[in-house]
């Protein structure tokens, strides 16, 4: 939990974000020919002046390239950032979490804690600045980010290899409840995985071992809808905590080695 000193710190770096960005402005608004000075100047007056409603709509417009400003602050969250990439690569991901990425898991954060608690999702402005102000957070994010890609990447896994991640878990019946199954259900009914002759061996073969092929717009949206932020927010922060809490072995679980034995029913 916060202490109210490490509140107090992070309200004063908050500010001096928002100072800096306020100082680079008035040097630029002053390298203007004076009447474009002024139309800017009418401007700020007007979102002061004007009711919350007529600054909403005056400010829409303006916000993505505010936001766009202050996520370059959160991408001066070294540590983190570096932490989740080291995290990332444990499970072979490459991610490259540069600004464009950051940008749109940011927008999908907030979307998705939004569709979670059904309510409409905040301005994205105000929640980079949220992000901005508060650590805990921006580690509520990062967490975010790594559970996601975990989940994209079993998403994009063969039911076969489904089986031999979860045979590596200690709580087997666990993960296959949380995360197996979920998925599994999210592939049969969006047609990317169709079961024929369940019991039958041969024609089992053919769907258990087939590779999902998922584009990146697909497989967000398949994450949005078959997870809560909660589950995805719990994943990342129990990997973050423990790195041994999802046992992974890549040249097991991707050897294209086939089982003699009949599959186990997952779902």
């Amino acid at each position: 939990m916060l202490t109210k000193n490490s509140n107090s710190l992070e309200e004063t770096q908050g500010i001096g974000v928002l100072e800096k960005i306020t100082l680079a402005v008035k040097k630029w608004a002053n390298t203007l020919p004076s009447d474009q000075r002024k139309h800017i100047m009418s401007l700020c007056y007007l979102m002061c002046a004007t009711s919350p409603e007529i600054q909403a709509e005056l400010t829409g417009f303006l916000d993505d390239y505010v936001a766009d400003s202050l996520v370059e602050e959160i991408l001066q969250d070294r540590i983190r950032l570096q932490l989740v990439t080291k995290y990332l690569r444990k499970f072979c991901i490459e991610k490259d979490l540069n600004p464009l990425v950051l940008n749109s898991y940011i927008e999908q954060f907030c979307i998705h804690s939004a569709q979670t608690l059904q309510k409409e999702p905040e301005l994205y402005l105000e929640f980079v600045l949220r992000l901005i102000h508060s650590p805990e957070e921006r580690h509520n994010l990062f967490n975010y980010i790594l559970g996601c890609e975990v989940i994209k990447m079993m998403f994009q896994m063969s039911w076969l290899q489904h089986e031999r991640l979860y045979q590596l878990q200690k709580n087997q019946e666990c993960f296959i409840r949380s995360y197996i199954k979920p998925i599994q259900y999210s592939h049969r009914i969006n047609g990317i995985v169709v079961p024929k002759n369940e019991n039958v061996f041969f024609a089992k073969r053919d769907y258990y071992i087939k590779q999902p092929n998922i584009s990146e717009k697909k497989l967000i949206e398949l994450v949005l809808s078959t997870f809560t932020h909660q589950i995805i927010l719990n994943l990342g922060f129990s990997i973050s905590c423990n790195l041994d809490f999802l046992t992974f072995d890549y040249d097991y679980i991707y050897s294209n080695e086939e089982p003699e034995c009949i599959f186990y029913a997952t779902v």
